[in-house]
């Protein structure tokens, strides 16, 4: 089987994560991956440690670098620009995510790239757009701090806390991906190329979705409120005997069954808690008579008691838990990965058709030398 991209060849000027991830998506889809690596560092990832991999290699330039070939480029140098001039002349898409106007001034800007392939697709990852904000750096934690998210998350006024993943990164990745692709479909049906732009910031709010939506259509400015949810109850975690447990009942009908697991059907008959507006009005009566019944038993027990009658519930797993729980549910979410001396995340997507192909491990610095022209 062929992959989905097979064909397509991308330069990568990206580095850390965002613009990685996308471009590592396109190559587990089938592209050719050519990374561009400054002499003798590398992305900045690659010393971003520990931990590191029985070889030596940062694990976080792991994580997102499989399926691409390393190619050292000086960007400086009037050389290093006209080598990826050459690249780019044999691309379909450039990823870059530098500071806004440095591709510019190094003469590998859109315009410039385009005279050179007339429908390449140029992505551009920036932090805080290509105005106002092009100074600022785009680093996640500033992202979730300015971007509202921080504001949100935590144990309780006073006390923002960041998502423990650079989720803003991940995110901006994937709109960069959607965005790479429908550029891609759009360029099958015209032969046209275009400039594909998206920013930290904008992504983060997108992806703030009913919270972003609340303040726009109600003028409510969420708080945080830990791990409950603002407009459903019950949904949060509870103590148990041992650990913590996520209940997340969504509907009235979860409710009912959640209430006789816990052996207290009166609640779902309660006028307090009969409907889910009534049982977020009066949460705090809800949960009070909803925690001494859970430190009844484990964790464990009330997951499977739960999830028996359709109640959404699982205990609080660490990484070492959540990839064996995914195994026991018959989902792969590793990989071993030719030339990788550790397993890696397998990409979540499956298909048919063309499905993803791990050809090859996170680069060498520069394993893909540049010939020389005679």
């Amino acid at each position: 089987m062929t992959g989905a991209l097979d064909g397509v060849v991308v330069v990568d000027f990206s580095r850390v994560l965002a613009g990685p991830y996308a471009t590592m998506m396109l190559g587990d889809f089938g592209a050719e991956v050519i990374k561009v690596e400054r002499p003798g560092v590398g992305d900045d990832t690659r010393q971003w440690g520990p931990p590191y991999d029985s070889s030596g290699v940062a694990t976080y330039f792991n994580a997102v670098n499989r399926n691409k070939r390393s190619v050292v480029l000086d960007l400086s140098t009037p050389d290093g620009r006209q080598q990826a001039r050459d690249l780019v002349a044999g691309a379909d898409i450039v990823v870059e995510n530098f500071r806004p106007g440095t591709m510019e001034r190094l003469g590998l800007g859109y315009e410039d790239l385009r005279a050179v392939r007339p429908d390449v697709i140029y992505c551009s990852i920036t932090g805080f757009g290509r105005g106002g904000g092009a100074a600022l750096p785009g680093y996640d934690l500033l992202v979730q701090a300015v971007g509202g998210l921080m504001s949100v998350t935590g144990t309780e006024p006073g006390d923002p806390t960041k998502a423990g993943v650079a989720l803003v990164d991940v995110l901006a990745g994937l709109h960069a991906l959607s965005g790479i692709l429908a550029a891609l479909h759009h360029r099958d049906r015209t032969g046209e190329g275009q400039r594909v732009d998206t920013d930290l910031l904008s992504v983060l709010l997108s992806s703030m979705v009913n919270q972003a939506s609340g303040f726009l259509g109600a003028g409510v400015v969420p708080a945080m409120m830990g791990n409950r949810h603002p407009s459903i109850a019950p949904y949060q975690t509870f103590d148990t005997a041992d650990r913590p447990i996520a209940v997340a009942v969504g509907n009235d009908k979860q409710f009912r069954a959640f209430s006789t697991a816990i052996g207290q059907p009166e609640l779902a008959d309660d006028p307090r808690f009969v409907t889910n507006p009534a049982r977020v009005a009066n949460r705090d009566a809800l949960c009070a008579l909803i925690v001494p019944a859970l430190k009844a038993h484990g964790a464990d027990h009330w997951y499977a008691k739960l999830t028996t009658v359709g109640v959404p519930a699982g205990p609080i797993n660490d990484l070492s838990e959540a990839f064996a729980f995914a195994r026991s549910l018959g989902i792969d979410a590793a990989v071993q990965v030719p030339g990788s001396p550790a397993p890696q995340v397998a990409n979540p997507v499956t298909m048919s058709a063309t499905p993803v192909s791990y050809r090859s491990g996170p680069p060498a610095l520069g394993d893909s030398p540049i010939a020389e022209k005679p």
